[in-house]
């Protein structure tokens, strides 16, 4: 195992450290996150954590937690989540968030703003001064109307470009069926919930992948001395 992959499990295995028995967890998605699913799995079958039960927040994340054979639940089947975790593309000082780096941010959304934590994991390299400066901002839109979001967004000052993908012909197509536009704003992000607030006013956004003061407690990985380390960062009020 690399440097980075150990790293990466040092906080996985961290995030699981904060995990009760009974409890309804949301499962983010990405790298990170998968480590994180397969150490909850660990600690599940070894009979360390009992009764827990997850949400999906991507295709990808139930299809590994089915794997591992943790019990899953549907998200409209429950009134709150305990606990979410899940990883970042960017995090600000004061615990804003990028996010949807693999297009899965509108199920991230729905599981974060129903959990009563937010716990998010990432490596060092995650930690901006300011959001958008270099990673876009994913907007996800309806098919027929990613061209018309996108002439509005220039009016915003944001250029934008239509994901790619990279192993098949044409678009990226998310869980839902959408389209999804990267967004760099010419001055980065300094005002994330007005941003948030205007793009997702935008007809036929259905969501955009700024998560605003949602965010309680961060846990960072780094190698120092060749160690993988893993630390909780004060938020910036």
């Amino acid at each position: 195992m690399d440097l980075q992959t150990q790293m990466k499990k040092a906080v996985a295995d961290a995030a699981i450290s904060e995990v009760k028995s009974d409890m309804i967890l949301g499962l983010g998605s990405g790298s990170t996150a998968a480590l994180m699913i397969k150490s909850l799995a660990n600690e599940i079958h070894s009979g360390k954590l009992q009764n827990i039960r997850g949400v999906a927040t991507s295709f990808q994340s139930e299809v590994l937690a089915l794997e591992l054979n943790i019990p899953l639940i549907d998200l409209s089947s429950v009134s709150q989540i305990d606990l979410a975790i899940d990883g970042a593309d960017e995090v600000d000082p004061k615990f804003q968030l990028i996010k949807g780096g693999g297009a899965c941010h509108v199920r991230e959304k729905l599981v974060a703003y129903k959990a009563n934590q937010l716990l998010i994991v990432v490596d060092e390299t995650k930690l901006v001064q300011s959001l958008n400066k270099s990673f876009p901002l994913p907007v996800e839109v309806l098919p027929n109307a990613w061209k018309q979001v996108q002439e509005v967004i220039l009016e915003m000052n944001g250029t934008s470009s239509l994901r790619m993908a990279n192993k098949k012909a044409g678009p990226v197509v998310t869980d839902q069926g959408n389209l999804i536009l990267d967004v760099l704003f010419n001055d980065g992000i300094k005002n994330p919930k007005e941003i948030e607030m205007g793009i997702n006013n935008i007809p036929g956004v259905l969501e955009n992948g700024l998560f605003v003061d949602i965010t309680d407690k961060v846990l960072v990985g780094k190698i120092e001395n060749n160690n993988p380390v893993v630390y909780s960062p004060s938020k910036v009020s």
